[in-house]
């Protein structure tokens, strides 16, 4: 039975430490961010069954931030999910990345941009702006990247603007890491997830891809159809079984701005749709979860606390030729955006 001694309580310090911004509020969705890794700390919003929960997981502060290893709510960067062996060619010069997972590059090495401080430049009761600078050389990618990350909140969605400009030519990925749970507390295994995507792409036991997208059509990884989250980690695929669950990129079959998951909680009557405009959406069911670490409430987060839907490029871009391009010039502006748009849940 899911834990929900929490849910609709007043927020207090004890529970979460300080967030650096607070925007929103309401019946509207509220939003608590963290300067380091401009990091979704809380996110508020009033349930189909009218109760207020924070439907996201959460760390206790920027130390939290920092120490952990699962990027709870951070942006990802500059290369979202992996690159085989940290190794990539750009502009013709041979990049050699940091390694910090099986042996290959994730989400921009250990040094990412999850664990920087990121300065606010804009702020206003329902938005506010954060802006980094990474320098030319960095984690050994070439350029002086600038980025900026505008959260803004509206009656029923909050949404995610990234851009990013560079000084050479380099490789940009840059995604949200934030886990979802919308009933607040307890499993995700009766949440309902559904991702309109006919392929995904196959991987090996360290999680890089093993050739080209696969047919989801009689897969464990098949999604077309709303599925429950509990029922999709247990099934026998051996893809499935490697990773303990989903850690997976979904090729989303529509371009431009789209919808590219539902996810739906029967228990608190909510659903959250989330919009992108990114090639790819990594699904990722908390598998490493396993106890030992805890939520800005002192909680244990244990496997299946909350799901991540992360849209981004495939992981390995780099390395596959024909598959949508990290590479962005000096003029280019790199652009990602996303919304978590939230209703009750009907019928």
């Amino acid at each position: 039975m899911a834990d929900r001694s929490g849910a609709g309580r007043p927020l207090t310090t004890a529970d979460h430490g300080t967030a650096d911004v607070v925007i929103g509020g309401g019946n509207g969705p509220e939003v608590h961010l963290l300067e380091v890794g401009a990091t979704v700390q809380r996110m508020v919003v009033t349930g189909g069954d009218g109760v207020r929960r924070d439907v996201a997981l959460g760390l206790r502060g920027a130390a939290a931030a920092r120490s952990g290893t699962a990027y709870v709510g951070s942006i990802v960067g500059r290369y979202a999910n992996r690159i085989a062996h940290g190794h990539a060619v750009v502009g013709g010069s041979e990049l050699r990345l940091p390694l910090n997972d099986r042996g290959h590059h994730l989400h921009g090495g250990p040094d990412g941009f999850h664990q920087r401080r990121w300065a606010v430049v804009d702020r206003a009761a329902d938005a506010v702006t954060f802006e980094l600078t990474s320098p030319d050389g960095d984690s050994g990618y070439p350029g002086e990247l600038s980025v900026r990350a505008r959260y803004r909140v509206t009656a029923d969605r909050v949404e995610l603007d990234i851009a990013a400009t560079t000084t050479a030519t380099t490789l940009v990925n840059l995604t949200s890491h934030v886990y979802l749970n919308l009933d607040g507390s307890g499993s995700v295994e009766d949440h309902l997830l559904q991702v309109p995507a006919g392929r995904y792409t196959p991987v090996d036991d360290s999680s890089i891809p093993t050739g080209d997208h696969a047919d989801v059509r009689g897969t464990g990884f098949d999604l077309t159809a709303a599925q429950r989250i509990g029922d999709v980690v247990r099934q026998p695929d051996p893809g499935i079984r490697v990773a303990r669950g989903l850690d997976h990129n979904y090729v989303i079959d529509a371009p431009g701005w789209r919808r590219v998951a539902t996810l739906d909680s029967p228990a608190a009557r909510t659903r959250m749709d989330l919009w992108s405009d990114q090639p790819g959406l990594q699904v990722y069911t908390g598998n490493s979860f396993d106890g030992t670490g805890r939520d800005l409430r002192g909680r244990p987060i244990g496997p299946r606390a909350a799901v991540a839907l992360e849209p981004q490029l495939a992981p390995d871009s780099p390395n596959r030729p024909g598959w949508p391009s990290a590479v962005l010039e000096p003029g280019e502006t790199y652009r990602s955006r996303m919304a978590w748009v939230f209703s009750a849940l009907t019928g």
